[in-house]
């Protein structure tokens, strides 16, 4: 099957991340986006080449993800989620911020897969994609690498809102909530 495939933006400048950083550290890349394909053992395909793959036994025994990009509907990805492993959000300029709400309404509507981010993603934004659902991040930024490899997560360990996911109160106030660890 040849599937055309949506690169993220940086995914078009060449670079590849061998890794992405997920419970603290940085681990193996068990998935590939369908652009950067090396026949891995999971495969990350934009919404239609998901829905062509599906309806004719696409990849074989692969694992598939879905490529979900700012435009995309999530109605239209719904239906395809209980056969995803990893809903991959794509992040073409860390200006569009479209990501931050698809990862909290795929949260919202029971998707409790790993959600990534992939694309321009900075070390400013990990903590704000945490809290509305992000568990896994395709980090390519040299600068944002660096400060997770050395251990400087910015994340706050207090919040003052609830964010998509749960968090446990902390102490006698509830509005204040406390980051699960």
């Amino acid at each position: 099957m040849v599937a055309t495939a949506i690169v993220p933006q940086a995914a078009a400048t060449g670079t590849s991340t061998p890794d992405v950083y997920r419970g603290g550290r940085f681990e193996p890349n068990d998935f590939v986006i369908a652009a950067e394909d090396s026949g891995g053992d999971g495969l990350i395909l934009p919404l239609a080449a998901l829905r062509t793959a599906l309806e004719h036994d696409g990849p074989g025994n692969r694992r598939l993800g879905l490529l979900f990009s700012p435009a995309d509907r999530l109605e239209d990805a719904l239906p395809l989620l209980d056969r995803v492993a990893v809903l991959a959000i794509d992040f073409p300029k860390y200006a569009d911020g479209r990501g931050f709400s698809h990862a909290a309404r795929f949260v919202r509507a029971g998707f409790t897969g790993e959600i990534r981010a992939v694309g321009d993603v900075l070390i400013d934004e990990i903590p704000l994609m945490r809290r509305v659902g992000f568990t896994a991040f395709e980090v390519r930024n040299a600068t944002t690498r660096r400060y997770l490899s050395e251990g400087r997560d910015p994340s706050p360990g207090l919040h003052y809102q609830p964010g998509a996911v749960p968090e446990p109160p902390a102490g006698t106030r509830p509005w204040l909530r406390r980051r699960a660890t």
